[in-house]
């Protein structure tokens, strides 16, 4: 049994938080530019050039790439060979994310749901745990903001519907969210397991690699039929036209119940803000 000291954790979770709100991966900033030369409306190309210039001020003045910091995101791969000392593995994550956001400046969104009176400290983050084989613990982080977040859904559709039901649903939601996901956006989308594990597989797809192919080459054709479908809608940058809706699908599926398929559609903003370690 291999042991991590549990201010490895915090720190690791801290660094993530506020790195991930300075800097845009590259894998982003790449797709961004190839989307960019491909636009020949003057609104897009200058809402692409809007876009790059304000990643480029994040990276040299340390401010945030957004005002919306999101909630904080964490997928977790816990070895079943590792432990923590000092603290359990989801109370050192949180006190990670509590000292991100503050040492950081990042803004605090979370808050009761009724009262909406604020946490103060973007606490408890949304932790997702899975046991893997192993003695190390994988780590990814998402700062998942509001505007992107309202415009994902979960549906249960009926086996009968398939594909045909899945792709329909999907051109409809990006096209009634318009621009209020802050487009050109990311889409993924979880297919089957359960009500509440479709989202999950969802917010799992939206962390590969953009450009990246997928290895069922069943789920690779659909990615790319409806990053063209989508990019058809011609909704654009920020909502003012264009080719480019989306920079990319990413799907992602399991098992479900002979009776049932879930289906969850994640949509992630142009400032796609993710970072991962493995400790």
């Amino acid at each position: 049994m291999r042991s991590i000291p549990a201010d490895a954790v915090i720190k690791a979770v801290e660094d993530m938080c506020i790195h991930a709100n300075r800097y845009l991966p590259q894998d982003v900033r790449d797709c961004l530019e190839r989307s960019s030369a491909s636009e020949t409306s003057p609104a897009a190309r200058e809402v692409f050039r809007q876009i790059r210039e304000n990643y480029e001020l994040a990276e040299k003045s340390g401010l945030p790439l957004c005002q919306d910091c999101g909630l904080a995101v964490l997928l977790v791969d816990v070895g079943d060979d590792v432990h923590v000392e000092g603290m359990n593995l989801r109370e050192a994550i949180n006190e990670g994310v509590r000292r991100g956001y503050d040492k950081g400046l990042l803004r605090k969104s979370a808050c009761d749901p009724f009262t909406r009176v604020n946490t103060k400290d973007n606490t408890p983050a949304i932790i997702h745990f899975d046991m893997v084989p192993g003695d190390k613990i994988h780590i990814r982080f998402m700062a998942k903001g509001g505007g992107s977040e309202n415009m994902s859904r979960v549906t249960m559709l009926t086996p009968a519907q398939g594909w045909p039901g899945i792709r329909n649903f999907v051109l409809n939601l990006v096209a009634e969210a318009g621009p209020n996901p802050c487009p050109p956006t990311i889409i993924g989308i979880g297919i089957g397991g359960t009500f509440d594990y479709a989202p999950v597989l969802a917010k799992k797809a939206l962390l590969r690699k953009l450009g990246d192919v997928n290895p069922d080459p069943r789920l690779d054709a659909m990615e790319k039929e409806l990053l063209a479908d989508i990019n058809r809608l011609g909704i654009g940058p920020m909502g003012l036209g264009g080719v480019t809706t989306s920079l990319d699908v990413k799907i992602a599926v399991a098992p479900c119940h002979i009776a049932s398929l879930p289906l969850a559609v994640n949509i992630q903003c142009h400032s796609a803000r993710h970072e991962e370690v493995i400790l």
